[in-house]
């Protein structure tokens, strides 16, 4: 039966209890002793490959206690890795500026491009002497023009071609370079982050206390793949009669009666309820309001780190 069916029935039963108490019996809560479960939930929809530890060992912070099949997400980490390397090398590429080799290719294109200017502008005043003297055409004078220009527009662009090299990377390409560089870097952690949470490990020491899957089952996102039963000693949780409520605040010492101990423990309230577990007050008259029952939590001390879950416990109330 579940938690969820449990709870009700023990309320039902703590309820008629208290009612057929009396005296000394009438000042007493009534509840189990417990301990925090921790339940670690799997964050990828795959398949348990791995369930190192058996259920009730006692475990460390960091023990792994489930693996869930990592080789999808392990190829994604590798693509994010080679993004990563693919904007370290542009970054170098661009910091380091051109090439030697290139600056000497840009200095012989601008070298030609001169050359190639000097012919053609000899070409043109030819043209143009024998245009002068009738001995040729207009259409050969402009074509000789037209590739003056050229040149000398080859040249120029030659010339910007050699600047920008020798000159180097622009401020701002490089800025560029470096936030493609951070943005891969970013987008690989986040990856990796995904790949590590693929291995399930107890968050807190305790005893691994329950274990829902199968191995080779595929799980669901946001499903409990390992609970954890967390801390060393456990605590009482107890429903406080209404009439008592005002009585009792966090941090008082109370006694704690357990079943099968001759002594009983004093234990401290870590926390009580601001709410009834039941009907709210305003709903009830003065009588039924006393019905009404406030869920508080006595820790045991350190000493009681042995004591099991689910043994009936009982807290004096003042």
């Amino acid at each position: 039966m579940s938690a969820s069916l449990l709870r009700p029935a023990l309320i039902i039963s703590i309820c008629s209890m208290l009612a057929a108490c009396s005296g000394e019996e009438g000042n007493v809560a009534l509840g189990t002793l417990e301990r925090d479960r921790v339940a670690l939930t799997a964050t990828a929809n795959e398949v348990l490959i791995d369930l190192p530890v058996a259920q009730g060992t006692f475990v460390q912070k960091g023990t792994v206690l489930a693996q869930l099949d990592p080789a999808e997400q392990q190829a994604v980490v590798n693509q994010a890795r080679a993004e990563v390397q693919k904007a370290k090398a542009n970054l170098l590429k661009l910091q380091n500026g051109a090439r030697e080799e290139d600056i000497a290719k840009a200095r012989a294109d601008v070298a030609g491009a001169k050359a190639e200017l000097v012919d053609a502008e000899a070409t043109f005043k030819r043209y143009k002497d024998l245009t002068g003297r009738g001995t040729t055409s207009q259409a050969q004078l402009d074509s000789a023009r037209a590739s003056r220009d050229a040149a000398d527009a080859t040249l120029k662009s030659s010339e910007q071609a050699l600047k920008e090299l020798v000159t180097g990377t622009r401020p701002e390409d490089l800025e560029i370079a470096r936030a493609e560089l951070a943005a891969s870097e970013a987008s690989l952690a986040t990856q990796e982050k995904i790949l590590s949470d693929l291995t399930i490990t107890a968050s807190r020491d305790g005893t691994l206390d329950n274990l829902p899957w199968n191995l080779g089952e595929r799980v669901t996102v946001g499903s409990p793949v390992a609970v954890l039963l967390a801390g060393d000693a456990p605590f009482a949780r107890v429903y406080v009669p209404e009439p008592h409520r005002v009585k009792i605040n966090e941090g008082d010492k109370l006694e704690v009666r357990i079943d099968g101990l001759d002594n009983s423990i004093e234990g401290s309230v870590r926390w009580i309820s601001s709410e009834p577990s039941f009907t709210p007050y305003y709903a009830l008259n003065q009588s039924e309001r006393a019905r009404l029952m406030y869920v508080a939590e006595v820790q045991l001390p350190d000493s009681a780190n042995n004591l099991p879950n689910g043994v009936p416990a009982q807290v004096v109330l003042p």
